[in-house]
């Protein structure tokens, strides 16, 4: 069976493009793993997504994963908007997709695992998600 994995992500800007940082928080039983990282120009939806793509790319083996994040444009990105993005070769119905390489990347990396998709409130008192806050505006200050 493979292995239950919970993570908790988050982006964040200062500016939208500036300078920006991203966090996850990689929950199995009770190990725990953070990563970060920032950008010095980037806006907060290519966080959100980078975040997201560096914790799934952090898996060792096919995972069941329950993702949490803040982000709706992360979570409906993925559960609803994806296949239509595909079907018409990248593009949304209005023309360009923004952030087309993230996901692409996302795509390729969602198909790995087994993932249910869980939207939570931000700044609205869930400790992970305020843990990965607080660490995504850490990695932006040092951006």
């Amino acid at each position: 069976m493979a292995p239950l994995v919970e993570i908790f992500s988050d982006g964040s800007c200062e500016g939208n493009p500036g300078r920006g940082g991203w966090a996850a928080l990689l929950r199995s039983g009770t190990h725990e793993r953070e990563l970060t990282g920032s950008e010095a120009h980037t806006t907060n939806n290519r966080m959100e997504l980078t975040a997201a793509l560096r914790a799934l790319e952090a898996l060792r083996s096919p995972s069941q994963v329950v993702f949490y994040t803040d982000s709706q444009y992360l979570r409906k990105g993925i559960t609803e908007w994806l296949p239509g993005w595909q079907a018409r070769g990248w593009k949304r119905k209005g023309g360009a997709l923004a952030n087309v390489d993230l996901w692409q990347a996302l795509a390729a990396v969602i198909t790995q695992h087994e993932i249910e998709w869980r939207w939570v409130r931000g700044h609205a008192g869930h400790a992970e998600n305020e843990r990965v806050d607080r660490l995504a505006r850490s990695a932006m200050q040092r951006a």
